[in-house]
Formats: C-alpha cells, sequence, structure tokens
C-alpha cells in the first residue's frame, strides 16, 4: 500500500511506540495495556495516510479531493465554489483538477475550527493558483479542528496534469475549487466524490 508524502512526523514516532511496547510485552504481559492502543492506533495511522493509485476520470473539472460536496456557492466575480468535506477516513492527498501550471502557492494563517463550521473560512489555509486552458482556476486546501499541517507538495511553475498529486492535508478538512464563470457544477450538496475521478462540472 502506497502511503502519502509527508506523513512521517506523525507515523514514525507511532510506529516506534507501538514497536517498543510489542518487544516489552515478551517480557511483561503488563506491557500489553500500551502494546495494544498503540499498534491499533499505527494500524489506522497507515489508513488514514494511504494514498491509492487513481485512473483519472474525465471532464473538464475533476474533483481535487476524496469527500463529500458540503456547499455550493455563486461568488460575487461569476465564479461558483465548490466546497468538498474530507472526513478522517477519506484520502487525504488532494489532486489537481486541471491540467495547467501552478502561478502561486499561498499559505494563509488562521483557525483551526471544525471543517463544517461557517467560520471555517477563516482556518489555516493553503491558496492555489492554476493557469489553465481555461483561465485562472483557484483551489483551497482548509486546514481543520484536527488536521492542522498542510503539505504542498509542488511549487509556482510546477507543471502539472489533471489528476496529479498537489498536496496533502492531514487527517482531512475541506478543499474548495472555485469553477470559472460561465461552468456550471455537475455535482450536487451531499454526493460523494472521489479526487482525480469525479467530473465537478457540466462543461
Amino acid at each position: 500500500m502506497r502511503l502519502a508524502r509527508g506523513v512521517s512526523p506523525w507515523l514514525v514516532p507511532a510506529v516506534a511506540a507501538s514497536a517498543i511496547t510489542v518487544a516489552l510485552t515478551r517480557r511483561s504481559r503488563r506491557w500489553a495495556v500500551a502494546a495494544a492502543p498503540l499498534t491499533a492506533l499505527t494500524g489506522a495511522m497507515f489508513w488514514f495516510f494511504r494514498d491509492p493509485e487513481r485512473t483519472p476520470g474525465t471532464g473538464l473539472v475533476l474533483s481535487p479531493a476524496d469527500g463529500v460536496v458540503q456547499s455550493i456557492d455563486p461568488w460575487p466575480d461569476g465564479r461558483t465554489r465548490v466546497a468538498i468535506f474530507m472526513s478522517p477516513l477519506d484520502v487525504h492527498v488532494n489532486r489537481a483538477p486541471l491540467d495547467g501550471t501552478v502561478t502561486s502557492v499561498t499559505h494563509v494563517p488562521g483557525g483551526f475550527k471544525p471543517a463544517f463550521d461557517k467560520d471555517s473560512d477563516r482556518n489555516e489555509r493553503v491558496v492555489w493558483r492554476f493557469g489553465t486552458a481555461v483561465g485562472d482556476v483557484e483551489m483551497v486546501q482548509i486546514a481543520g479542528a484536527v488536521a492542522r499541517r498542510i503539505v504542498p507538495y509542488l511549487g509556482v511553475g510546477a507543471k502539472v496534469a489533471q489528476g496529479d498529486r498537489i498536496g496533502l492535508i492531514r487527517f482531512g478538512s475541506r478543499v474548495d475549487v472555485y469553477l470559472p464563470e460561465g461552468i456550471a457544477p455537475a455535482v450536487t450538496v451531499g454526493q460523494r466524490v472521489t479526487a482525480g475521478v469525479t467530473r465537478v462540472d457540466h462543461g
């Protein structure tokens, strides 16, 4: 099973603690009290940080995240924001919604409200802009109450193909993609989407 880049600070200590306590259990069964939950935690982290291969879907704009469509909102400048909520059980690697070039990657400090909270727009986030065939496209990775670390994989000037891995939000949260003016969403609120596979536009 492939694991996501950027998980070492979380995974390595859990694996080490689990291995040590399991080894100590051979000397004294009392260590099993610690070994059992640590081993379960390590197994859960391997699941949380999985990074499966994907066959890209077809469409102008593909979902940048696994999760559930939380909201679809018209924006004052004519764009449409599609917000995708990622639970701790979803894959946390995010993918490029279109072919293009990364024109900016901006880290914006903020709070850590739950992703479903109306004030989560003020959370810690990373704002991506892509130069594409349909113009400038914005995508935002938003940290949540649990996910307090966003790990971009690419920098300004990087060329991306639709569905390429671009970054990670540890333990999930929310990802917003802004459809350019004139492009209607093909998804609905409550719909489950898959990063790099589900088409989110009508064209």
